[in-house]
């Protein structure tokens, strides 16, 4: 065998082995053979390229991705968030039953505690059944019922908050915010009382029987993020007095006896409130 035999014949050395051949090459002769060497280097470089490419990639994926879901989000927030109007929900309950009048004496009361009210707030007893089913039905917080005089002289509710033609001055209106939260700010939490608002109003200055006025949005000093008001049908009457009759809708017949049990108040010094006889219904009033 000669030496050019045995370089033909040798098996090919792994490319694994070639840094141990080169700094074997490298102690014994004291040079790195050519070849090796720079073989070597370029595929360290190749490597750092590819991990520097994979690197970028990788960075570049991570950016999209966050993208993606930022803008995903942005999509929810923005078919969740409400309209200055908090616009169209879904009602929840049918229009109220064909109405009738109660020509019963009304009372002024304080509003029962399963209605969420500010405390101290009163109404005409004749429209208690009602705003109890409306608070079984809406979650709604009253924030002003009667305001005026009472028979022992005391004043209650905002005594400057509504028109001198008030129905609030009547005991037959109340105004209206959501239960859940005291936020001025036109959000979710005002769906169920523009649902309730358009229950009693579908059609702006129309509302349905027995509600007299329905104050929201379109009406200055109303509507979402301000208040609701509602008020009931009822004979004419001057401030601080009871109206003769109030129309109202059927609930359940142990409520409406209740409230028909209730005696009106006796009269008492003058600011107090009383009954009235009279007949017809008034203009609207805030």
């Amino acid at each position: 065998m000669n030496e050019e035999t045995f370089w033909i014949d040798a098996p090919a050395r792994p490319a694994s082995a070639a840094p141990f051949g080169a700094a074997t090459a490298r102690a014994a002769t004291g040079f790195a053979p050519v070849g090796a060497e720079a073989l070597r280097d370029e595929t360290i470089r190749h490597d750092v390229t590819v991990g520097r490419r994979l690197a970028g990639l990788a960075i570049v994926c991570a950016a999209l991705f966050g993208l993606a879901t930022l803008v995903g989000f942005a999509a929810e927030a923005y078919a969740a968030a409400p309209t200055a109007t908090a616009s169209a929900p879904t009602v929840t309950a049918a229009p109220p039953a064909p109405t009738h009048l109660v020509r019963t004496p009304g009372a002024l009361v304080p509003i029962p505690a399963s209605i969420p009210h500010e405390e101290g707030d009163m109404v005409d007893s004749r429209i208690v059944p009602d705003l109890r089913w409306i608070a079984a039905r809406y979650p709604i917080f009253v924030t002003d019922g009667y305001s005026g005089p009472l028979a022992n002289g005391e004043q209650i509710g905002c005594d400057e908050c509504h028109a001198s033609a008030s129905d609030h001055l009547n005991g037959l209106a109340v105004d209206i915010v959501p239960a859940t939260e005291d936020n001025p700010t036109c959000d979710l939490a005002w769906t169920p009382i523009t649902a309730l608002a358009l229950w009693a109003e579908p059609v702006q200055e129309k509302p349905v029987a027995p509600f007299r006025w329905v104050g929201y949005e379109g009406d200055a000093g109303h509507g979402c993020g301000n208040h609701l008001h509602l008020s009931w049908n009822h004979a004419p009457a001057k401030p601080s007095e009871l109206a003769e009759w109030v129309e109202v809708f059927p609930v359940a017949p142990g409520s409406a006896r209740k409230a028909r049990r209730k005696k009106a108040t006796a009269k008492g010094p003058k600011g107090g409130i009383v009954q009235v006889t009279t007949g017809g219904v008034g203009t609207h009033s805030k």
